[in-house]
């Protein structure tokens, strides 16, 4: 776990960051009015982007998982896939049992006055709100990449013996990569709110299930990287 912590810091530093954030204006700000205040900023671009952006967390995960599988070592695939699963199970069983009403229906029930900008051609659902699937499954890809990113488990990605000069610290372009994959991840939980399929409170949490459940994903699968099976590739490398 200390390696987790110290390779991903900056991955992990901005997540805490954004809950620090997060959490800050749940306490202070009432839930209507916080909702009101980061979703009321729609134009006709911004409509269109959120609306195809936030379906990238229903397929691309999964494509991901799979070209992983495919063309990285099995292992890898298999612990990115894993996080996945276990973190969309855990959204899901929650879901069921908060059974949380999302903007739509809260706003109707609480505040029937307000008109919340909806975004045209997007099905607003109505129930299920706690916490946010999507923003877990972005949340979720994203921390599993960067682990597998930057070496990891245990060795780099390339074979590179642990300890030696550039793999004991955080790289300038790990460093970018890893803000580059928060700020994907960060960019879909909001994109939650903005079409008010979600409220805060929601976004929260899934970026919390994402991000605890792909940390237990890894040390389920760390212990096995030097495994055959977990080396193994599909697509042999050119030699």
């Amino acid at each position: 776990m200390t390696g987790l912590l110290r390779r991903n810091m900056v991955f992990i530093t901005l997540s805490l960051m954004l809950l620090v954030v997060l959490g800050f204006a749940l306490l202070c700000i009432p839930k209507g009015e916080l909702h009101l205040l980061l979703c009321d900023r729609h134009t006709p671009m911004r409509d269109i982007f959120y609306r195809y952006y936030t379906r990238g967390a229903e397929w691309l995960p999964y494509v991901v998982c799979i070209l992983l599988i495919v063309f990285g070592r099995m292992g890898d695939g298999l612990f990115a896939a894993t996080g996945l699963i276990l973190s969309g199970l855990t959204t899901q069983l929650l879901k069921h049992i908060v059974n949380a009403p999302r903007p739509v229906t809260w706003f109707a029930a609480n505040m029937p006055d307000v008109q919340l900008p909806l975004t045209p051609g997007v099905q607003m659902n109505l129930w299920f709100s706690f916490p946010s699937g999507h923003t877990t499954s972005f949340f979720a890809l994203a921390f599993a990449l960067s682990i597998i990113a930057t070496g990891q488990m245990k060795h780099t990605r390339d074979g590179i013996v642990s300890g030696k000069s550039g793999t004991s610290g955080t790289t300038a372009r790990s460093a970018l990569l890893q803000t580059a994959l928060w700020g994907l991840a960060a960019w879909g939980g909001y994109s939650r709110i903005y079409l008010s399929q979600h409220f805060t409170a929601d976004v929260f949490a899934g970026i919390i299930t994402g991000l605890g459940v792909t940390a237990l994903a890894y040390l389920l699968y760390n212990r096995f990287e030097n495994r055959n099976w977990y080396n193994y590739r599909l697509i042999k490398r050119n030699t």
